[in-house]
């Protein structure tokens, strides 16, 4: 077990509580699943609304975060589950589940894998270059930097991050990693700051290692690609009437969930714009400053069934 699973306090404030809690409407003897349970914030406010014949199923391919979240949550009809949220429909049917009244996905990464070095995802502390969700699975992000082609890397910022220098921090890096290997979180943003000119009259202006940590991040974990198997398989999971409620943190994912709920024969959308954080909330969880929440209720009637 990673130091982090060994922390009992979770320094995650969770997103929009207020909002996810308005469009998923949990109610007494319901089930719903929180598919990114994380420090298990969200989590929480759901399963006390669900009573003693409710369940709530927390999915997260993070061990480190069921293992943070499930003391908050040990008084409570929850079900914690090391999954990816693409693998819901399997998880439901181990279970014998075949359709939720509710589902929450808060994308991307909780402050609780953010502000540990250890992780590798933070570009403002010195750790290995890692970013794995799941630490157990796959290539690190050290891999990727090492054996990917200039050209290459250069496309997975722009695509991934849209960074506007992305061919010069590419050629940097391909340059750099002749010399020496990038192994750490430190070497690799100071790289990138080299390369990217900092705007001026800014106050608070965005870190330059901000996009292609992004980037990166969303390449080691296959993100976007488990985003669209999770918003497709979505409708089969679904209750007629249940409520599907996603929160996004960078356009990247917001026009993929914005594009699956138009499909009208599917989707009644309960928010025309994403709602975002309001100024009190802003004061006390700035994280919160790019979250957007888009909401949707599965037809009773589908056109495609």
């Amino acid at each position: 077990m990673s130091g982090q699973a060994e922390r009992s306090v979770p320094r995650h404030q969770p997103a929009l509580p207020d909002e996810v809690l308005h469009f998923l409407e949990p109610s007494q003897g319901q089930t719903i699943v929180d598919a990114t349970v994380g420090a298990g914030s969200h989590a929480r406010l759901i399963a006390e609304r669900l009573g003693p014949l409710g369940r709530l199923i927390g999915l997260d391919r993070d061990l480190s975060m069921l293992h943070l979240a499930q003391p908050r949550l040990v008084d409570l009809p929850v079900t914690l589950v090391q999954a990816n949220f693409e693998q819901l429909p399997l998880v439901l049917e181990e279970r014998g589940i075949h359709a939720v009244d509710g589902v929450l996905a808060d994308l991307g990464v909780c402050s609780d894998q953010i502000d540990y070095a250890e992780r590798g995802f933070s570009f403002q502390q010195d750790g290995p270059l890692d970013m794995r969700l799941d630490p157990t699975h796959g290539e690190p992000a050290s891999a990727l930097v090492k054996r990917l082609s200039e050209r290459t890397l250069a496309d997975l910022f722009w695509n991934y991050g849209e960074e506007r220098y992305s061919r010069r921090i590419a050629g940097k890096i391909v340059e750099t990693r002749r010399r020496t290997p990038l192994e750490t979180t430190g070497q690799l943003a100071e790289l990138v700051r080299s390369c990217v000119p900092r705007p001026r009259g800014q106050r608070h202006p965005i870190d330059p290692a901000t996009r292609v940590f992004q980037a990166l991040r969303i390449a080691v974990n296959d993100e976007l690609g488990a985003l669209e198997s999770f918003l497709a398989a979505l409708p089969r999971c679904l209750k007629p009437g249940g409520k599907a409620v996603i929160i996004s943190f960078h356009s990247l994912e917001d026009r993929r969930v914005k594009q699956a709920f138009r499909d009208r024969a599917i989707w009644k959308v309960l928010t025309p714009k994403p709602v975002q954080a309001g100024d009190e909330e802003l004061r006390n969880n700035p994280r919160a400053r790019s979250a957007k929440l888009r909401a949707a209720c599965l037809l009773e009637t589908r056109r495609d069934q």
